[in-house]
């Protein structure tokens, strides 16, 4: 199946650049690994390194680097990740994260709970989107 078919709605409302970053990762995962969740896998995790998502699409990430611990493995494994939430990042940049997806309460939320509320919201702009 053609490569820019397989891509991820929310990438379809990303910069290039992001779209670029995925397929060629994820064509050099299906030559490595052959068609299928790995070479998906791989390909989101190398995307997560220069990109982050809000809401309903990627943005660049000011700072490159794995987003989470499965992002930072060289051959990412099935399991919990951060959703391309950008898990490493500072509380404050979280936090406007969190301001600009206007999530409430998010001035007393750890950085564990602002992750999984972005978390949440990203998922609720994909699906909006999608309808």
């Amino acid at each position: 199946m053609p490569v820019r078919q397989e891509l991820p709605e929310t990438l379809k409302r990303s910069p290039k650049k992001a779209r670029e970053t995925w397929i060629k990762a994820h064509d050099s995962a299906v030559e490595q690994y052959g068609e299928g969740e790995r070479a998906h896998r791989t390909a989101n995790a190398a995307l997560k390194h220069s990109f982050e998502k809000i809401g309903d699409h990627w943005e660049p990430k000011s700072k490159k680097g794995p987003s989470d611990r499965q992002a930072a493995r060289h051959t990412p494994k099935r399991g919990k990740t951060a959703e391309g939430v950008d898990a490493n990042a500072s509380k404050q940049h979280l936090y406007d994260v969190a301001k600009r997806l206007d999530i409430p309460g998010r001035s007393t939320m750890t950085k564990t709970e602002l992750v999984n509320a972005i978390k949440k919201a990203n998922r609720r702009a994909s699906a909006k989107a999608r309808s």
